[in-house]
């Protein structure tokens, strides 16, 4: 697109603004999932705040034989293209930042994009980058981006190189519910609340894969094109996110994500399922995820303490990593013949059930909106989030989508629906099964929440079992509330 869209992202930008405001050299980090919209983000910022020039450089992605010269040479050649000038070569990173320095004035913005492949094989980048930045008296903004946040978290944030030196910190969230709505209309997607959360539950509100989808074609022809065709984007993209973030080291994690994909897991579970051997580095690599932003981990909790308990759960956090895994992966041989080219995703078997597992993600990503909804503030919660209890001798197993316990002992159980067809008077007997396997203290009060896409019966909506009754569509309407 040549004017790409752009929602969202007022706090960032609120931010950012207070920021530059201040006139002084100033350093933020940007880290997040890739595709989120770092770079664009910072372009934006630029845009708005009408810097005198805006020096954008990224490094080269990590194939095998880029070397620290080529990533260096890059840089020279995209700052030759902004000065219009013939190309340059730079002896050394110190050389690359001193000829910058020849040409920013006051109030500039200066983005490395990708620092992570810009300078993971050169030991020399961030001494050299340090001393070049410690000697900037000038107005600017300098803007570190990248996607490998374990190389950012380990070789900026917690570097002693940079410490006391950061002036912003942002970690880019997915769009939430109602402005990826509004991504999607001001595409010019028209579309069915029904079909608005199937794309949704597929791609999350990761801005890139929003503007993939074509306003002429339906939301089916959208998600067989892009997941379901030879070399369709959503079917190449895992392995090229794989081998930018996790190079040379993927296929441990891939194991560890095919593991996680039929649900969460604790450690001691993953460790077991993917036959790896008792270290820490299991723990690590299940951090390196969580920071990625593919992953999430959730403590358990006592009710009557409120304290976590020894076991974690882990579970996947991001609808589209999940969708391949689960959905995509297991058809790649059909895919690749072309043997879904002719076929209607409608007649697809066991797609309906899959969605409703993926709005799960999607819903766990949207938190906020969630409590909004329920008129609970965070500050009297005391814990939340998917709960399982494990079967033992005293107690049944159950597993909730998720749950929230506040100051006052109300345990809000959550349910989430996501079907063609209205739910029935049924739902209220599988929810009252379901809590009462859930063991709790005395005095605690168990709150039955329904939240659906696809309308309830009037047996259902007019029964006082249901505290609350939530209609997702709600949260796609206009986001000015939020």
């Amino acid at each position: 697109m040549s004017n790409p869209v752009f929602i969202g992202r007022k706090a960032e930008l609120e931010r950012l603004k207070a920021l530059y405001k201040k006139q002084a050299s100033s350093l933020v980090v940007v880290k997040g999932r890739r595709r989120i919209g770092k770079s664009r983000l910072i372009g934006e910022f630029a845009k708005i705040s009408s810097a005198p020039k805006f020096w954008s450089f990224a490094g080269l992605a990590p194939e095998d034989g880029i070397s620290a010269g080529q990533q260096r040479d890059n840089f020279a050649r995209q700052l030759a293209f902004m000065l219009k000038i013939p190309p340059m070569t730079f002896l050394d990173w110190s050389d690359a930042f001193e000829h910058l320095s020849l040409h920013i004035k006051p109030g500039d913005i200066i983005l490395l994009d990708e620092i992570s492949w810009m300078g993971s094989k050169d030991p020399s980048f961030i001494p050299k980058l340090k001393a070049w930045w410690d000697k900037q008296t000038i107005h600017v903004l300098l803007v570190f981006c990248g996607s490998v946040s374990t190389w950012i978290e380990e070789n900026i944030l917690k570097s002693t190189a940079f410490f006391g030196r950061i002036n912003l910190t942002i970690s880019l969230e997915p769009l939430s519910m109602p402005e990826s709505a509004e991504f999607l209309r001001a595409i010019g997607m028209q579309l069915s609340h029904y079909d608005t959360y199937k794309l949704l539950s597929i791609v999350g509100g990761v801005p890139w894969y929003l503007e993939q989808f074509s306003p002429g074609m339906t939301a089916d022809d959208n998600i067989k094109q892009l997941a379901f065709e030879k070399n369709g984007l959503l079917v190449t993209e895992f392995d090229r996110i794989f081998h930018d973030l996790f190079n040379g080291k993927g296929s441990t994690y891939k194991k560890i994500l095919d593991c996680l994909k039929d649900g969460a897991r604790t450690l001691s579970e993953i460790r077991q399922g993917i036959e790896f051997a008792h270290s820490g580095t299991l723990s690590q690599m299940m951090d390196h995820l969580v920071v990625a932003g593919f992953v999430m981990k959730q403590s358990l909790w006592s009710f009557k303490t409120t304290q976590p308990l020894k076991q974690s759960l882990y579970r996947i956090s991001d609808p589209y990593m999940r969708f391949y895994l689960k959905v995509i992966e297991p058809n790649l041989g059909v895919i690749s013949d072309g043997g879904f080219d002719q076929v209607p995703l409608s007649t697809m078997p066991g797609l309906e059930s899959h969605m409703g597992l993926q709005l799960e993600v999607l819903l766990l990503q949207n938190r906020p909106l969630l409590l909004q909804k329920l008129g609970i503030s965070p500050v009297d919660i005391v814990r939340q989030g998917p709960y399982r209890q494990t079967k033992t001798t005293t107690q049944q197993g159950c597993q909730i989508d998720y749950l929230i316990q506040t100051k006052t002992n109300n345990l809000f159980i959550c349910e989430f629906k996501f079907k063609r067809r209205e739910i029935s008077g049924e739902i209220i007997s599988e929810m009252q099964d379901k809590i009462s396997r859930l063991k709790t203290p005395k005095g605690f009060a168990k709150v039955a929440v329904l939240f659906h896409l696809s309308g309830v019966a009037s047996s259902v909506a007019t029964n006082p079992y249901f505290y609350r009754i939530v209609d997702l569509v709600d949260f796609l309407e206009d986001n000015g509330d939020w």
